[in-house]
């Protein structure tokens, strides 16, 4: 069994018992894995932007983000959301970075700074300012007017972060510099020389590692952080199931991703990145945006399978983007937006939502919990109590790693070992491509076969089984935590429990929930019990429905234009203005502390309230979602723009959108509260 200390060290970690004690630790890391206050840690990062959230809801979002099981935050700070018109910094309001990193330090959530200059993030011009790409600079280059501009920035984002670095005892643990770059590294070692002049002074430093640089990182200066993604917006395809996507399921050694960002980096290969690094990721797929030509539908199974492939893969730290989505600021520049779009001056491969940037992640555009929070976050417990003993373990390959697009020839399998302990991962999940069960399966790890008689892999099944664990020789269950002396397991839907200790073979067991052991200190759990495990509330939402009316047809169809980057543009505000459907929504009294779903069909929507944008939609089949509590209380009323689909439109559009022509494009509008 676990020691008292690390126990105590875990939650520490991830309850905040003694955030203090925490943050000051000494930090290292070595080719496994980081190394905090001594101790061995599995980390778990998600991506939020400070800047896309109001200011008031960033505690609440924060206390979410770690109730489901995180125990770091990354973090973009986006040039262009503070200095949008040259010399006119502001830090104020949801630009408030040193107020963000404040509320972080109270809830005891380390941060990685992702500090540009460059941070793409679908903001315009990847966050670069217009002003900056007007003068003719070379972007993102060892211009020394371009370094000269990168240092102001740096000594703006150092007055935010003074006194919360994490040797002050404050939250910010490493910084990353630029993104996605693929040149040489002496710019990145240029990036990270003027941090250190101006003050920062963390345990670690960060870069992307893809593409690959054009000239070797001098070992141990920055350490690189991959990703993964199930799908992509990005893709030039209008097709489902493109790309190389599908080998985000595939057990690999190799580290880099030849899927992230494929419309504008030529990725070489996928390559093993130097073993003396440990295996890190900072972007791996918590969901998917939609862009205009392409409206990405993603599951929940999409981002636990890839969480659960990484880990078995060898991952120790398992970075999520995003997990909690946003809204795009307004701009402070008339009749422009922020998002990013094929006519932008730079970065504009793609045509996104003007304010919506929910990312479909476990944590909304408006904190609304998602299937895959829940989901997640019994893998995360996991990696909070078991980390330490995971992290060291070597990860094997017993099953083909190159494994051709729907192939359903192998069961997916990896496991990590270490002194005859191990855990055995297991994937018979592809997204869009149902793999079929697998008959008469047995494992033979550490020298321990299991289980006693051969077992069926249900389609579709993500799971990881214990050997030589917690006392525990197997068992074909998942271990989920280990708190006060209680070991949790959450049986695998289709698989029998057989859980085999202290010399006996426990077979057929049943979940009796957190109050009733199947055997000594051993409880089994459904897989919903074990997505909620120590959650003291989860919400569970009224509905209301609310009153519409059309108040003007389409007005006609739209000439779709193909943009600079050959893919079609999105709608522009004219287009709203003279051909969009009009509907107005009557709110019900009371109520504006809720969330807002409208089940619409059609091209794109848009949702007004007194002549102001509130937010956009490009459909994809889920409703389109506003946070009611954002309103003036007096509020009584909202238009709903609606663009009608078209024929043979050059869009992709998942199997779960209704693209019929015809009918009605407003549903029904609810409200849960």
């Amino acid at each position: 069994m676990k020691t008292l200390l690390f126990i105590l060290f875990s939650l520490c970690f991830s309850l905040n018992l003694n955030a203090d004690s925490l943050f000051g630790s000494e930090v290292k890391w070595d080719r496994h894995s980081l190394i905090i206050g001594g101790h061995r840690v599995a980390a778990v990062m998600g991506e939020v932007h400070y800047s896309r959230i109001p200011a008031d809801e960033w505690a609440t979002e924060i206390k979410k983000m770690k109730e489901g099981g995180l125990t770091m935050l990354a973090c973009y700070v986006f040039w262009n959301h503070i200095e949008e018109l040259e010399n006119q910094w502001d830090w104020s309001g949801q630009r408030n970075l040193r107020e963000f990193l404040g509320v972080c330090k109270q809830e005891g959530m380390p941060v990685v700074l992702r500090m540009g200059p460059f941070c793409h993030g679908e903001v315009r011009n990847g966050g670069i300012p217009d002003w900056v790409i007007q003068r003719g600079v070379k972007t993102r280059s060892e211009d020394p007017e371009f370094l000269s501009l990168a240092e102001r920035l740096y000594r703006q984002i150092f007055t935010q972060v003074q006194g919360l670095q994490w040797k002050d005892g404050g939250p910010v643990i490493a910084a990353q510099f630029d993104n996605e770059y693929g040149g040489r590294a002496s710019y990145l070692l240029s990036l990270k020389r003027i941090a250190l002049a101006i003050g920062f002074d963390l345990p670690f430093y960060t870069y992307t590692g893809w593409p690959k640089l054009a000239t070797p990182m001098p070992f141990g200066e920055m350490v690189p952080l991959f990703g993964d993604y199930a799908d992509g917006f990005w893709d030039r395809s209008i097709k489902e199931a493109c790309g190389n996507y599908y080998k985000a399921f595939n057990f690999r050694s190799a580290r880099a991703s030849t899927a992230i960002a494929s419309e504008q980096l030529k990725l070489d290969g996928e390559q093993v990145t130097d073993q003396h690094y440990p295996y890190f990721t900072c972007e791996l797929g918590g969901g998917m945006m939609t862009s205009y030509h392409r409206r990405c539908f993603l599951y929940p199974e999409d981002a636990y399978a890839m969480a659960v492939v990484k880990l078995g893969s060898g991952s120790n730290l398992l970075g999520y983007y995003m997990y909690h989505g946003g809204t795009n600021l307004s701009s402070k520049i008339p009749n422009m937006y922020l998002n990013e779009t094929q006519r932008c001056l730079a970065t504009n491969y793609n045509d996104l939502p003007v304010l919506n940037y929910d990312f479909q992640a476990p944590l909304n555009e408006f904190g609304q919990r998602n299937p895959h929070y829940y989901m997640l976050r019994k893998l995360h417990l996991f990696m909070q109590d078991y980390g330490e003993q995971l992290a060291p373990m070597e990860a094997n390959f017993p099953c083909e790693q190159d494994i051709p697009q729907g192939d359903d020839c192998h069961l997916r399998w990896s496991y990590r070992t270490c002194e005859g302990a191990a855990f055995v991962f297991v994937n018979n999940y592809e997204r869009l491509r149902p793999l079929s069960a697998k008959r008469g399966i047995q494992f033979n790890v550490c020298g321990i076969k299991f289980p006693q008689k051969p077992m069926t892999i249900p389609s579709g099944t993500t799971c990881i089984f214990p050997v030589n664990i917690d006392g525990i020789r197997y068992a074909t269950a998942q271990l989920i935590a280990c708190r006060e002396g209680k070991i949790y397991l959450e049986q695998i839907p289709g698989i029998a429990t057989e859980i085999c200790i202290d010399g006996k073979t426990l077979k057929n067991l049943k979940p009796k929930g957190t109050e009733v052991p199947v055997y000594k200190n051993i409880y089994l759990l459904d897989s919903k019990t074990a997505g909620q495990l120590f959650l003291k509330e989860v919400p569970q939402p009224k509905e209301e429905g609310c009153q519409f009316t059309k108040q003007r047809e389409p007005q006609g169809e739209r000439s779709i234009t193909i943009g600079a980057k050959k893919v079609a543009e999105e709608p522009t505000d004219s287009d709203f203005e003279t051909l969009a459907a009009i509907y107005t929504i009557d709110l019900p009294e009371n109520i504006h502390n809720g969330l807002m779903q409208i089940d619409y069909r059609g091209d794109c929507a848009r949702l007004y309230a007194d002549g102001q944008l509130l937010d956009d939609n490009f459909y994809n089949g889920r409703p389109f979602q506003y946070a009611l509590w954002r309103l003036p209380e007096m509020t009584k009323k909202l238009e709903l723009r609606i663009l009608p689909l078209q024929k043979n439109m050059p869009i992709y559009f998942p199997r779960e959108a209704d693209t019929q022509e015809t009918g009605e494009q407003v549903k029904k509008v609810t409200v849960l509260y």
